[in-house]
């Protein structure tokens, strides 16, 4: 649910991460200023950056546990710095936008982005995403490795592999599989799959649609016929690890 811009009062919440460093990339500085304000006073460290160019250059010097990318920039949009900084490291990044068209937010999330906030938008509300995130990226309690139908996950090291050869995978992709190896054979529901691997009760369960999209372009011999993450219409997805004939894309 998007609510207008509650700029006066300030985040009561507890830290989002020990020296979290994040990257605020806006070019409207009032929506910058804001945002910085909040993440500062949530505990993070923030770095600000107007324009493209700039948010690459200091993403590489400084390089960010999280950023937060408007999609609307001069000279370089977002989209396109969100592939660059995708290229040189697994940086988890929440897109901005002020466009209404589902197709832009979902090519913010084909490049990358993992996860989006439509402005208008509480700035409470992007702190609480921000610390979801930031709390998936450090290490929990030890996990042993997960395997099945030739795919390994490693959730201490964050690290997964396709018969022996390594994915790349974005934060949300990680959880994604890693929650999908957890409970095979289980259908799931869109619902489910936001609460349990974004940690949210509401969202655009779009955002769920295109994960599994990307998720499976990486381990399905063919994408458009998956075997592992099969649709179970009216339902969701289920992880077949015997690989049996799926019911197609969905």
């Amino acid at each position: 649910m998007q609510q207008p811009h509650p700029f006066a009062q300030p985040v009561a919440d507890g830290p989002a991460a020990p020296s979290a460093r994040v990257l605020v990339v806006d070019d409207d500085p009032t929506v910058a200023e804001v945002v910085a304000g909040y993440l500062a006073r949530a505990g993070c460290a923030v770095d600000r950056a107007a324009d493209g160019p700039t948010a690459l250059e200091r993403a590489a010097r400084n390089r960010p546990d999280l950023v937060v990318l408007d999609l609307m920039l001069p000279g370089m949009d977002g989209l396109e710095v969100c592939r660059r900084i995708r290229e040189r490291a697994p940086v988890p990044v929440i897109m901005l936008t002020a466009r209404g068209d589902e197709d832009d937010r979902i090519l913010g999330l084909e490049v990358g982005a993992d996860d989006y906030v439509t402005k208008p938008f509480s700035p409470r509300e992007l702190v609480l995403r921000v610390q979801s995130v930031l709390r998936r990226t450090r290490p929990g309690p030890a996990a042993g490795p997960l395997a099945a139908a030739g795919l390994t996950l490693d959730p201490a090291a964050r690290r997964a592999t396709r018969d022996g050869v390594e994915l790349a995978l974005t934060l949300r992709e990680f959880d994604l599989l890693a929650f999908f190896l957890q409970h095979p054979g289980r259908a799931c529901s869109r619902e489910d799959l936001m609460r349990e691997v974004w940690g949210w009760d509401f969202g655009d369960l779009s955002t769920v649609t295109v994960h599994v999209r990307r998720l499976r372009a990486k381990v399905e011999d063919d994408p458009a016929r998956p075997r592992l993450i099969q649709t179970v219409w009216g339902v969701g997805y289920r992880f077949d690890p015997t690989g049996a004939t799926g019911a197609g894309e969905g």
